[in-house]
């Protein structure tokens, strides 16, 4: 399956023995399913059938579902609402007797407010209404997920470009630090130096120390894994399906090793301040990734 994005719209329009209906979902960004109907009454009965459908067809995003319905000509009879009529009746001369006013209720202006007339409630729906529903949503939502495809594609070109930034720049990082292994040795000779300050130390504490200091200035590990995140960040992308979760943690994971890296190229000269600002563009790139990644379902 493509990657999608989850924002997008469709509307389509059919119609069905009984009158027309007009189906649209809008899509936007949400950390799960979030589905929100607007629907007539004449619908109600159907709602829960619908959202199955939609929760087979859509796994996150914040949906917006509006449906209208005309019933045909034929068989919109009207029925009167015979109790709001004498309840409005009833108001008129009540109010008319309390102010003096001598008056007849207007009969034109009581049958046009709403819900004084209506189709018949009497009257069944259609039979088949529950399988139409549900084949007109399984249409607009097919629609909506060839727009949010759409613009998964366009997505992934977007973050396919900037993981092969950042392999690019761990692949410079790494030459710096050959380059620049003997500042690493200087700078953690220095520390150990301090560390001894003219004391006789155990020889197995000082290979302690040293392994330690040699932790601390190296960042070889980080690079090797930021390689390989790279590598799983392709692999995710071009797998295609539900990657947004997913993509967030290994996000995570990415800007943790740069953060690191970081950390550990202060005082080593000009490669230092290269490898910083190499790794501060590596950290760049993991932010529009994970901005654009929002909106992946």
């Amino acid at each position: 399956m493509a990657i999608r994005s989850m924002t997008g719209y469709a509307r389509l329009r059919r119609s069905s023995p009984d009158g027309e209906v007009v189906l649209s979902i809008k899509g936007v960004n949400h950390r799960g399913l979030d589905i929100h109907f607007h629907l007539p009454p004449d619908f109600d009965p159907y709602e829960h059938s619908i959202r199955n459908v939609v929760r087979r067809l859509v796994s996150r995003g914040h949906l917006e579902i509006r449906a209208s319905y005309k019933r045909n000509a034929s068989d919109a009879e009207a029925q009167l609402n015979v109790p709001m009529l004498d309840g409005y009746v009833a108001a008129w001369r009540a109010a008319a007797e309390r102010h003096g006013i001598t008056a007849e209720p207007d009969l034109g202006t009581a049958l046009r407010l709403p819900g004084m007339l209506g189709p018949g409630t009497d009257r069944d729906p259609e039979a088949s209404l529950e399988k139409f529903l549900c084949q007109l949503t399984e249409d607009t939502v097919n629609e909506l997920n060839i727009f949010r495809e759409r613009e998964g594609h366009d997505t992934l070109a977007v973050l396919l470009d900037r993981n092969a930034h950042i392999r690019a720049a761990v692949v410079k990082v790494r030459d710096i630090r050959t380059r620049a292994m003997p500042f690493f040795q200087a700078r953690m000779r220095e520390r150990l130096a301090e560390l001894l300050n003219g004391t006789q130390l155990d020889p197995q504490r000082v290979v302690q120390e040293a392994a330690v200091l040699a932790d601390r200035s190296d960042i070889g590990e980080e690079i090797a894994r930021l390689e390989i995140h790279t590598e799983q960040l392709e692999k995710l992308l071009n797998a295609g399906g539900e990657v947004g979760k997913k993509l967030d943690f290994l996000l995570q994971e990415m800007n943790r090793e740069t953060n690191t890296m970081l950390s550990k190229t202060n005082g080593i000269g000009e490669q230092g301040l290269t490898i910083t600002e190499t790794a501060l563009g590596i950290k760049a790139d993991v932010e529009k990734i994970r901005e654009q990644s929002l909106n992946l379902e």
